[in-house]
């Protein structure tokens, strides 16, 4: 594809500023799209991506030296620059790349059905509920998430939780190649504002919750929120579908943001009572399963189960429904695919000793990471939970410090007792995070590591989160329940800027193997 072809696809406010190198009369075919010079194809059009970390105007001559036939680029005084090739300066690269690769790829999101999750909690565990449904439904369904890519027996570990506007292209175009008809993608709030899904239009968004996160990127709660709005303002097919969890003190907001840009609107509640569409009839939740009866219109009251674990699940399934409703899915493919959907990795995974024999205390890894999430985790477990509640937590460095103290005030509200840990501290101090998480510790009484499970309402701290891990599993008798939250899925710790093997669910399974018995 010409260079001048892909540059057309440039909405107004992107177009280039300026065209230098070898000129405008020089227009090379496009063999491929780069924004990793070390990705660089000879013939590729190489994007210069200013990232967090490192700066791809700093990578040019490497981008060039291995066959770049066109850059793309921010910043004139970027140096060494080519002059026997086009180089093309726009504004903003980032959000050039999404047209750009939307149209090298031939505009696969129109041609399947995009389902888009977005909200800062729950987003992983609709997904799957959605995709598990889709496909009870012999609808051919990709899923893009924080987790996983999974389509067509393919599978591979997610980088971030919206893709790269050029990976995301490429996804789509290799499911749609592979006779995938539908694709569930979680929709963060940074693949939002940064672009990522430029290109991408939703027959059906859904919106499951906005809470604390994030604001060391968004600055303040309503940029967040403005932020999730574009699923919806900017990102809807004409006729689009909005599945809304109107039981979230901004679900009305988001509701009234929809309809204002033409969506047809599906409101969710827990509510048996409360106008909406899709609404909770009644449930039952214990440590083993979920049932719920959930109405819809245009058909009678179902009722349904999932293995999915907590009572903050309703809420998933609810919008799941919701969206298996507005694609027209019939009732006993909802049911089908909701009693048959996956374990969530990660998601209230529940963790059990290889000796199934031997007593041990419950243990369950989430990924909760926010006040809300570790709120509404703790208080679905509570009340089922015979003995103590144990909590071992953290939180990652790099990232909002304002939610520290008061993610630690979410676990002193329900569990006996916490054990403040290491989560990715990344560049940060390990210990000054954890003086973070303290301040909000303060109701419970500090004490040594040995003497925790032993004092009433009572916290330790230890860095090294394996040991609290062990800690926490060696010294629970059979009928309490640990809660493992922060890391989920992730089987790495991400200290300085190195990643390391590192998973709690592998970490608690050795733990509860080498207790003693009782």
């Amino acid at each position: 594809m010409r260079l001048s072809s892909l540059l057309g696809a440039l909405p107004v406010e992107l177009s280039p500023s300026g065209w230098l190198g070898s000129g405008k009369g020089d227009d090379p075919v496009v063999r491929g799209l780069a924004y990793d010079s070390r990705a660089v194809s000879p013939g590729d059009l190489f994007v210069a991506l200013r990232g967090a970390v490192s700066d791809g105007h700093d990578y040019l001559e490497q981008a060039v030296s291995l066959g770049a036939a066109a850059l793309m680029i921010e910043d004139e005084a970027a140096t060494p620059l080519p002059t026997d090739r086009p180089v093309i300066v726009v504004s903003d690269a980032r959000r050039a790349l999404a047209p750009i690769a939307a149209r090298f790829y031939g505009e696969p999101a129109s041609e399947c059905t995009l389902v888009g999750v977005t909200g800062t909690n729950g987003k992983t565990s609709t997904s799957y509920l959605v995709e598990s449904i889709l496909s009870r439904a012999r609808i051919r369904t990709g899923l893009i998430g924080t987790v996983e890519i999974r389509y067509a027996g393919e599978r591979q570990t997610a980088i971030n939780t919206t893709p790269e506007s050029l990976d995301l292209q490429r996804l789509l175009r290799s499911m749609v190649t592979l006779g995938i008809e539908a694709t569930v993608l979680e929709v963060s709030s940074h693949g939002l504002e940064l672009g990522r899904v430029a290109g991408c239009r939703f027959r059906v968004g859904a919106f499951t919750n906005l809470t604390q996160d994030h604001l060391d990127f968004h600055g303040s709660m309503e940029a967040y929120l403005a932020s999730k709005a574009r699923l919806f303002r900017d990102h809807l097919t004409p006729g689009g579908a909005a599945v809304i969890n109107i039981d979230d003190p901004t679900g009305p907001i988001m509701a009234k943001i929809a309809v204002d840009a033409g969506a047809v609107l599906w409101r969710c509640t827990r509510d048996p009572d409360r106008e909406a569409e899709v609404r909770l009839l009644s449930s039952e939740v214990s440590l083993d399963e979920t049932r719920a009866t959930v109405s819809w219109p245009g058909t009678a009251a179902q009722a349904l189960s999932l293995p999915l674990l907590g009572d903050f699940n309703l809420e998933n399934l609810l919008v799941a429904c919701g969206v298996a409703a507005a694609l027209g899915v019939r009732p006993e493919d909802v049911a089908a695919g909701t009693t048959h959907c996956p374990q969530v990795p990660g998601r209230m995974e529940r963790i059990t000793p290889r000796d199934a024999a031997q007593p041990a205390p419950t243990v369950l890894v989430d990924y909760a990471h926010t006040p809300d999430a570790v709120d509404k985790l703790l208080q679905a477990v509570r009340p089922l939970a015979p003995g103590k509640l144990i909590t071992v937590f953290g939180c990652g460095g790099d990232r909002d410090r304002q939610k520290r103290p008061l993610m630690a005030e979410a676990v002193v509200r329900s569990a006996d007792h916490a054990i403040a840990t290491s989560d990715n501290p990344r560049t940060e101090a390990p210990d000054a995070i954890l003086r973070d998480v303290e301040a909000g510790l303060t109701p419970f009484t500090r004490c040594d590591p040995k003497a925790l499970l032993s004092t009433e309402r009572g916290y330790c701290v230890l860095l090294d989160r394996r040991e609290a891990i062990e800690l926490a599993i060696h010294g629970a008798a059979p009928d309490d329940t640990i809660i493992i939250a922060g890391k989920g899925h992730e089987d790495y710790q991400i200290i300085g800027r190195e990643k390391f093997p590192f998973d709690d669910r592998v970490e608690a399974r050795r733990a509860l193997d080498s207790r003693q018995p009782s």
